[in-house]
Order: structure tokens, then sequence, then C-alpha cells
């Protein structure tokens, strides 16, 4: 059976979230309040699109008024809620057909910009999207001298065979 690019791509993602947790949870008592603040920002925001973007998918309001929690969650919330919400992701691209990753959906960006986008480009759009900011929090951790996940497709490929 041939798995499809989108569900290759939300299974990276998956698998890419739940490594960059773990590093940072092995690490929290190596990070100063102030980095960790920061980091809790990053998951924050990327899961925020995420949800945003699960709606649009859906086709319900939301009720975001940015791409941000107004407060930060607590770590533990946090990373318990992306490995849940990627879950839906997987679940979610499992059940479409084909023809349905072409199907346009309209929708307001936060910014109360209107837009159009097929639901295949929303899924490349969170996972593009989270790739990026984890590399800001992989970053970080590599200046403090500590080790961040793989995230490479090639890494994902070597641990899945």
């Amino acid at each position: 059976m041939t798995i499809s690019p989108y569900r290759q791509l939300i299974d990276i993602k998956r698998w890419a979230d739940r490594g960059l947790c773990a590093a940072v949870k092995d690490n929290l008592d190596r990070l100063s309040e102030a980095e960790t603040a920061i980091i809790v920002r990053i998951f924050d925001h990327i899961h925020t699109v995420d949800r945003i973007f699960q709606h649009h998918l859906e086709g319900k309001s939301h009720g975001f008024r940015a791409a941000q929690s107004d407060v930060p969650p607590a770590f533990d919330a946090l990373t318990d809620g992306i490995a849940e919400l990627d879950d839906w992701y997987v679940s979610y691209v499992e059940e479409l057909a084909p023809e349905v990753f072409e199907e346009e959906i309209d929708f307001v960006f936060t910014s109360g910009k209107p837009v159009r986008m097929t639901r295949g480009e929303i899924l490349l759009h969170i996972s593009l999207h989270g790739t990026y900011h984890r590399g800001n929090a992989g970053a970080l951790l590599q200046l403090k001298g500590l080790e961040p996940s793989r995230d490479a497709i090639t890494d994902y490929l070597e641990d899945a065979r």
C-alpha cells in the first residue's frame, strides 16, 4: 500500500513534534526561566496555528484573535495538547478520499484577510510551519549545548525502517 504524501507529511510532523517535546522535557532543568518561556511561546504558536487550521478544515469558527495564546499554557498541558492534535491530524488525513485534498476552503486569517486554500495546502502549511519553528527551538537548545531531537525527513525514514 502506498502512503499518500499528505499522510507522510503529517506522520513526520507528529514524529518531529514528539521528539522535540521530549528533548525539551528531558532538559527543562538545564534551561533558564527565560529560555523555557521562549520555548513555550514557540510551542504555543505552533499549536495555536495547528488548532486554527483544524477549525478551518472542520468548517468551524475558532475564536482565536492571534496566532498564540494570550497567556502561555503550562509546558505539560501544552505538550499533551500538541500530541493530541497531531493524532487528530493523522486520523483526519487517513479518512480523506484523494480528491478531497483539492477541495477549496474559504476562511479568514486572524489578521482579517480573507483567503482560499485547498485542504492539501492547509496540511502542507501546518507541516512546513511547524518545521520552521521547531528549528527555532532546536537552535535555542543547541546554543545551550543541548541536543535537539532529530527533525529531518531522512531521520524519520531511517527510524521508520
